[in-house]
């Protein structure tokens, strides 16, 4: 007797073959037959028109903190992600020395607006090594697994302390140091290195990240740090300001060490050319059978602008900053005030406030007609009479005027949606283009990050909502590819070799799904983390059932309390 049947579904095993119909059975935490009839079991789960996928493998996320103390990590979890994979972007908690505590707060808090209260508050800080740190990840009981990888801003940090902080240039000492800490982390479990080279990424007081200008050569001593263990990716976020050399080392790390190397890539709307010329270099390493690859998103990144959460288009002007401070009523009311109103529409954005931004975020104080209602169902591919520059034009309004009144009228809880990237052409085509390149990989949700203005950690949902099922503005995606591209693929690029499709002897990560009540909600606020920390979360429909390891951890969008989930330890 089985100890799970889920049965009648439709099942899109995750390895890209057409679906069909028949059982899973399920056996501990193993899939022991996929197909046809099953025979009895402890537990019949109803599948009929349902379709049945492997759990969702999910490669970038950033819950370094958070995965150290909740069990649950939502929204991920709420979303089928069954595996999980942080330290993306050069930013973590490990290494680290007890004075640098506070630093390594500051460039989370910068680099992924994960609010630093929570993180002072929520953050044990039982750890000073790699190996320390996964072990204090493997102590705490949780719903879905969690691999991490070890990041080089926390690295430099604790190797070269101050002089990091202040990005100078690493010695022979420093780099030989950093690579055998890089080593050691990979051969504790670690799944790979990245870092950061982006002026994307500042600290709240606009400085940038230790690892921006890092040499080349400390970075291939990195690579070659993983080369030496066997194992491991190494990733990276690049402005690639001087493309030809940034490729040139990233191929001497790929030719030598023959691992996976990855950079993240969108559209930026100054060069839209950009992204076709990054890939026609991944095109050309791939071509002298170097593994690089692009990591994209199914959508584009965008800001969630409001009130409630940490940037909207009048944020950048001093008046408005003046009310932050403020709790929602009060705000709200002083806002609505004929006064202050005219006094905020009469300002522009100061230049204080700008340059604490990220460049590409700076658009927000006056690109109205980049800006649009985000709705409810959300609308992530809006047209552009969506527009607050076309609404306000239909209604008579100045934009800014229309915007403020727009923000500032119901309960003070609406929502703009502002694509920063992968947006330049009002669509998704270029999106489109992007997913189905056989030498990209499916990432950068950002679940755990971005906390006050980005939800992304719906995205795997949205590529079955959206992709597969909605999408009128343009050409679809299969269902199997779009399951295949975050179960199996991304399985298989990281090492997790024992998940992302339904197999037998395969662990039992699983979905079922109602496809046709798949729906996302509209983002809302919580004020959930330790210390009161805030953070945006979607809710969504659809999901009947999630196991991890043969166990159900959510049915029907209700957790269970139960917690099959582990530490996964690359290697092991």
């Amino acid at each position: 007797m089985h100890d799970i049947v889920i049965r009648g579904g439709t099942i899109v095993d995750g390895t890209g073959a057409p679906a069909f119909t028949g059982d899973v059975a399920i056996d501990g935490d193993k899939i022991t037959a996929v197909g046809g009839k099953a025979g009895p079991a402890k537990r019949d789960v109803q599948a009929e028109g349902r379709l049945v996928a492997p759990g969702w493998v999910d490669i970038h996320t950033h819950y370094d903190g958070q995965a150290t103390w909740d069990p649950v990590l939502a929204p991920s979890s709420w979303h089928g992600a069954t595996t999980i994979l942080f330290g993306n972007c050069g930013v973590g908690f490990a290494p680290v020395r007890t004075e640098h505590h506070q630093a390594l707060i500051d460039l989370m808090e910068g680099v992924e607006d994960i609010p630093g209260i929570a993180l002072a508050e929520g953050l044990k800080w039982d750890w000073e090594s790699f190996p320390d740190y996964l072990d204090a990840l493997e102590r705490l009981p949780r719903a879905i697994d969690i691999g991490t990888q070890v990041a080089h801003h926390p690295l430099r940090v604790y190797v070269m302390g101050e002089r990091a902080i202040q990005r100078e240039m690493a010695t022979g000492d420093d780099i030989e140091a950093m690579a055998k800490l890089a080593e050691e982390a990979v051969r504790a479990g670690a799944f790979g290195f990245t870092t950061s080279r982006t002026d994307q990424h500042k600290t709240p007081a606009g400085e940038l990240v230790p690892g921006r200008y890092a040499e080349h050569e400390e970075l291939i001593a990195i690579g070659d740090a993983l080369g030496r263990v066997g194992r491991g990716t190494f990733g990276m976020l690049s402005d690639f300001e001087d493309e030809a050399a940034e490729f040139a080392w990233m191929e001497r790390i790929a030719e030598k060490n023959r691992l996976p190397l990855w950079f993240l890539l969108t559209d930026r709307s100054y060069d839209p050319q950009r992204w076709r010329r990054l890939m026609d270099g991944v095109r050309s390493a791939r071509a002298r059978g170097l593994p690089m690859s692009a990591q994209v998103a199914g959508r584009p990144v965008g800001l969630i602008l409001g009130l409630t959460t940490s940037l909207n288009p009048f944020a950048l002007r001093e008046a408005f900053a003046d009310t932050a401070h403020l709790p929602a009523p009060e705000q709200l009311a002083r806002l609505r005030d004929p006064e202050m109103r005219r006094k905020i529409l009469n300002e522009t954005a100061s230049d204080r406030l700008m340059a604490l931004l990220p460049p590409l975020s700076r658009q927000i104080a006056t690109r109205w007609d980049r800006m649009y209602v985000l709705g409810d169902p959300p609308d992530y591919e809006p047209p552009a009479e969506r527009s607050i520059a076309a609404m306000a034009e239909k209604v008579g309004q100045m934009p800014q005027e229309f915007c403020y009144d727009y923000l500032t009228g119901g309960d003070g809880g609406r929502m703009l949606y502002f694509p920063v990237t992968n947006y330049v052409h009002g669509d998704l085509d270029v999106v489109r283009e992007m997913v189905t390149d056989p030498h990209t990989v499916l990432g950068l949700s950002d679940g755990g990050a971005h906390c006050g203005v980005i939800c992304d950690a719906s995205l795997n949902t949205f590529m079955l909502t959206h992709w597969v099922r909605d999408r009128a503005r343009g050409d679809r995606l299969p269902l199997e590819f779009s399951i295949q591209r975050q179960t199996s693929e991304t399985a298989d690029f990281f090492g997790f070799h024992d998940r992302g499709r339904l197999k037998p002897g395969l662990k039992a990560d699983v979905n079922v799904i109602d496809f046709d009540a798949l729906r996302l909600h509209h983002p809302h606020m919580v004020y959930d983390l330790p210390a009161g920390g805030r953070r945006l979360v979607q809710r969504v429909d659809g999901y009947d059932m999630t196991m991890v390891s043969g166990v159900p951890i959510f049915e029907r969008g209700v957790e269970t309390g139960a917690r099959p989930g582990k530490l996964v330890r690359a290697g092991r």
